[in-house]
């Protein structure tokens, strides 16, 4: 089983910039995926960006809506993962939860919300 516990969100003005973090706890992978996913308010919940790794290989991947935005990382001996997000802009507001798994989506966070105000 892993645990997922998601800090780091608030509200800030249009332009601003927050990291996210995904502490994972629990059962380990050498091989795996972690990713962030949000929902706004009367939407449907939307994939972010996220990091695959295979022992000391990663790779990333991030929606249109966000590239040259945000980044993502993961620290291995923290086993967590971050999400920078810069330029926010007021469409971003929403509910972030981070995902984890082997191959999928296995385990999910609670979420922490991102408000941008403009």
């Amino acid at each position: 089983q892993v645990q997922l516990v998601e800090s780091g969100g608030g509200t800030v003005q249009a332009g601003g910039s927050l990291r996210l973090s995904c502490a994972a706890s629990g059962r380990t992978f050498s091989s795996g995926v972690m990713g962030w996913f949000r929902q706004a308010p009367g939407k449907e919940r939307e994939f972010v960006a996220n990091i695959r790794w295979s022992g000391a290989a990663s790779t990333t991947s991030f929606a249109d809506s966000v590239k040259g935005r945000f980044a993502i990382s993961r620290d291995n001996a923290k086993n967590t993962v971050y999400l920078q997000m810069n330029s926010l802009k007021p469409e971003d507001t929403a509910v972030y939860r981070c995902a984890a798994g082997s191959m999928i989506y296995g385990f999910w966070g609670q979420g922490t919300q991102v408000t941008v105000s403009s």
